[in-house]
């Protein structure tokens, strides 16, 4: 063990090893005689983990100019958290913690995403009530989120299983109902035989698999809800390209794969006269909308379906007809292998007079049809297309651009934990709202689940038999529940006032506090849940409650955390590590112990099933919280996976153990001052600690916030450590700037390891002989509560010259002078450089970009389009 040689009165405040938390020195611990090991950080764990929270504010509106919204998604409470859980709640915590300490009014929430079949299969399989179960998860979790650390604003905490919660969720789809958005109709599912209920498209794999059994989806008929999303299609689209969004990335691409080119519209016909049925076609003229003499539908649609017509041999004209919305004409429906069908749809409007292959399968079934005359220009064409979309939406017969491939959302599910459909259906009145003052409907208590393939709402008569709210009448609740996409969609309004019980949340709330600054998740939400979410927030945006359409600025899509598996190559077996015998790690070779068998070793998202999971409560107790946190944030980047691996640990625990070797040196040495060195040497010292202390906590602050390449900040931390260890004992003592030095240090550790970095401060401030009095330096605070480091004014800082994102050169200029910089002059400055002069002589500048961040770094832009091909030498 290694005991610096501390004064004999400093060493009586510190030496009480024995004692689980030694008496406090300025709120530490003062283990200061000590190694480092699991011990120490377990003690120091659980001295500051009640004192690194953050307390309720003072009100819960932050100034609109100094908020800072950090979200990350809300996790279902499955029992445990996992690495991928620590993962990305350590990364948001430190933004978070970040934001706080540079003086911004952080939201930082957390809730439980606490309905679903999960819960209520386990349940089934427990034979005890789904809250129950969910309950005691949300507590076990609860618990392991406090003990990672996490600076949660637990006043805001929700669970969308809470009747207080999901009253709002009702409310939405009122709200969505009474806009025409929500409705009921016949249509073929997804249907899951193993977990017996209904799956939307995008539930369902490339190979027609569910998402969650794994098993092969069948198509059943059933009477569903839906949200018509499809209404908001284009402006969904279209808002992708929103200058607000920033590091969307190639989430962009999958967004806009899911939603499809909006190159059509969407319109609504009446099947059969004397029916309230109402299906849904597209088409790429909606121009020649009125000219529809036809519908054609392939076998799967839900139209063949109801006549019993599974396969079209040719054609087959099915009974029913559709109206046409505009001109009441009744058109044919042909179920047909002879029409080429949009890609991913199953209709076809029949309009001959614009399109040879309506004309060609009218011609060939007789049905009659006149030549249209051509729309003359794009004028008269975007004029016709305007009025005929307007009419439709004022008939609520469609009208909007979508897809042709883009669905409307089905939310009805066949199962108990979910959120009630707040609809009551009447004999004489139909399906009938339920009215606000009487929400929430809440879910009748069952101690136990049995059934599959219905609700089991069905069978509770008592909650089912009711009256209806127009005629009083005898009537039914609707017993499908929400998809718990409809829960996710909106939880991030509902943290801005979760004590709210008049409304969802209070308007000025959502104009002062949203949309959201970053979100992070993971990107297996990238598509769905960012769709529906982007659906609602575009919705309430269009009732005036949102001030911004799109609801997250920033995105930061984390990586998976995978682990080793050892997979047998003949049967595909997966087995512990301790049943196989490694030959060649690097080249991937093993073998069963028991079989001889030869074992594939790859890198896999960690689960259970494979074996190579990690528990965090194990690296909690070996490692210690801290040192958990900054091995899930170094080495690569967040939004990179991360294989966990042992063998990358010691450079982190090596850091930590130098860091807590520096505080107590830095103790030794201000408590008995060595002789103070040359003054050359001294000058020489002092200069590279200024300097040092300059460029890393430059590097530090730029990844924190403007990079978030937590890895590499996590690199330059390391590397003004290495500045600090190699001062001199008389550094240690007589230097200002090693002093300046060791507190940035300290500070910008404090959001990754604020447990960690709170002792080392503790131990910072108590040593005696302070040289920095300025208010630089909050001696009387905690880290938690200094202010961030900044670059000194006269350090030199790089005006970044870039063509099209590339850097080309830099400029120096000192702090003080970059700062002040405006656009005209740092345009003026790059253009005057060779590097930047010579690539923008063949080429055209389109726009020019000037970003500036304080005390880091500035960068001008250069957007241009390509430069002229060479020419080829003429040959002689």
């Amino acid at each position: 063990m290694r005991l610096p040689i501390l004064a004999k009165e400093t060493f009586a405040l510190f030496a009480r090893k024995k004692s689980p938390c030694p008496q406090r020195f300025l709120s530490g611990c003062g283990l200061w005689t000590e190694d480092l090991s699991p011990q120490v950080k377990q003690q120091i764990e659980s001295h500051w983990r009640d004192q690194i929270g953050v307390k309720p504010p003072k009100t819960s509106t932050p100034a609109t100019k100094d908020k800072y919204y950090v979200l990350s998604m809300f996790p279902y409470p499955s029992g445990s958290l996992h690495m991928g859980h620590v993962r990305v709640y350590t990364i948001s915590d430190t933004i978070a913690r970040y934001q706080r300490m540079n003086g911004r009014n952080v939201i930082h929430p957390i809730g439980w995403d606490a309905f679903g079949l999960p819960a209520e299969n386990a349940a089934i399989d427990r034979q005890l009530a789904p809250s129950d179960w969910t309950a005691n998860n949300i507590n076990h979790m609860k618990a392991q989120l406090k003990q990672l650390g996490c600076s949660f604003e637990w006043e805001r905490e929700l669970a969308t299983c809470d009747p207080e919660y999901y009253r709002w969720t009702q409310d939405l789809f009122l709200k969505l109902y009474d806009a025409g958005l929500a409705y009921q109709k016949e249509a073929l599912v997804n249907w899951d035989p193993v977990d017996q209920t209904v799956l939307a498209d995008e539930q369902v794999d490339e190979n027609g698999l569910s998402w969650r059994s794994g098993a092969k989806v069948e198509k059943k008929l059933l009477k569903q809800w839906f949200i018509r999303t499809t209404k908001f299609a284009k402006q969904l689209y279209d808002g992708l390209d929103d200058a607000v969004l920033h590091d969307w990335r190639d989430i962009i691409k999958l967004q806009k794969h899911w939603i499809g080119n909006c190159d059509g519209v969407n319109f609504d016909f009446k099947v059969n006269s004397s029916s309230t049925s109402v299906a849904t076609f597209w088409t790429s003229t909606p121009e020649l909308i009125e000219e529809a003499k036809f519908v054609a539908v392939t076998s799967n649609h839900v139209l063949a379906k109801q006549e019993g017509v599974t396969s079209a041999d040719g054609t087959v004209k099915l009974q029913s007809v559709v109206t046409n919305p505009f001109n009441k004409e009744q058109l044919p429906l042909y179920v047909t292998n002879d029409i080429e069908f949009a890609d991913e749809t199953d209709s076809f409007i029949g309009i001959p007079a614009g399109c040879d292959q309506a004309s060609q399968f009218a011609l060939a079934h007789k049905i009659p049809f006149s030549p249209h005359a051509c729309v003359t220009s794009d004028e008269e064409l975007e004029k016709k297309r305007q009025e005929l979309c307007r009419r439709a939406q004022e008939m609520n017969a469609g009208g909007h651009w979508s897809s042709a491939k883009l669905r409307d959302w089905l939310i009805s599910r066949q199962r108990y934990w979910g959120t009630p459909i707040p609809i009551v259906h009447c004999k004489n009145c139909g399906p009938v709202p339920v009215p606000r003052e009487k929400l929430p409907v809440e879910l009748p208590k069952l101690s136990q689940l049995s059934s599959k393939g219905k609700s089991p709402l069905e069978d509770v008569s008592e909650w089912v038999n009711t009256n209806c709210p127009q005629c009083n009448g005898e009537a039914k609740r609707e017993t499908d529940t929400m998809d718990t996409f409809v829960d996710s969609s909106w939880y991030f309004l509902r943290y801005l006032d979760p004590q709210n019980s008049k409304q969802m949340f209070d308007k000025e709330k959502a104009f002062q506090m949203t949309p959201v600054d970053l979100y992070i998740g993971g990107k297996e939400h990238a598509v769905l849940h960012l769709y529906y979410a982007r659906f609602v927030s575009h919705f309430l945006h269009s009732l005036g409650l949102l001030p911004e359409r799109e609801p997250f600025k920033r995105l930061l899509v984390q990586g998976m955390v995978m682990g080793r598996s050892f997979r047998v190559k003949t049967t595909g077996q997966y087995l512990p590590e301790d049943q196989v015998k490694v030959i060649d790690l690097k080249k991937g070779k093993a073998v069963s112990k028991e079989t001889g068998d030869p074992v594939t070793i790859s890198w896999e998202k960690m689960s259970k099933s494979k074996h190579n999971g990690v528990d965090p409560e194990e690296m909690f107790r070996e490692y210690g919280t801290d040192t958990t946190r900054l091995l899930i944030l170094a080495d690569v980047a967040p939004t990179s996976h991360r294989n966990w691996n042992s063998n990358t640990f010691p450079g982190v625990l090596n850091w930590q153990r130098r860091l807590w070797i520096t505080v107590q040196d830095f103790i030794k040495h201000r408590t008995n001052p060595p002789a103070i060195a040359a003054d050359e040497e001294f000058k020489n010292q002092e200069d590279y600690l200024w300097d040092s202390r300059n460029f890393y906590t430059k590097g530090v602050s730029f990844n924190y916030i403007v990079s978030q390449q937590m890895s590499v900040a996590v690199s330059k931390m390391q590397g003004l450590t290495n500045s600090l260890r190699r001062a001199p004992a008389a550094v240690f003592c007589h230097s200002r700037q090693f002093e300046r030095a060791l507190a940035a240090q300290i500070i910008l550790l404090a959001p990754m390891a604020p447990h960690f970095a709170s002792e080392l401060w503790a131990g910072f401030t108590s040593a005696p002989n302070r040289l920095n009095q300025s208010t630089e330096i909050l001696w009387d605070r905690p880290v938690l509560e200094q202010q961030w480091p900044e670059t000194d004014m006269n350090y030199q800082l790089d005006l970044v010259c870039q063509v099209n994102g590339w850097e080309n050169c830099t400029v120096k200029f000192e702090r003080r002078i970059l700062d002040r910089l405006d656009k005209e002059e740092a345009v003026r400055v790059a253009m005057s450089q060779q590097a930047i002069e010579s690539t923008l002589r063949m080429r055209n500048v389109l726009n020019v970009k000037f970003t500036v961040y304080p005390g880091v770094d500035s960068v001008v832009n250069f957007m241009t389009d390509q430069p002229p091909p060479k020419k080829k030498p003429v040959e002689l």
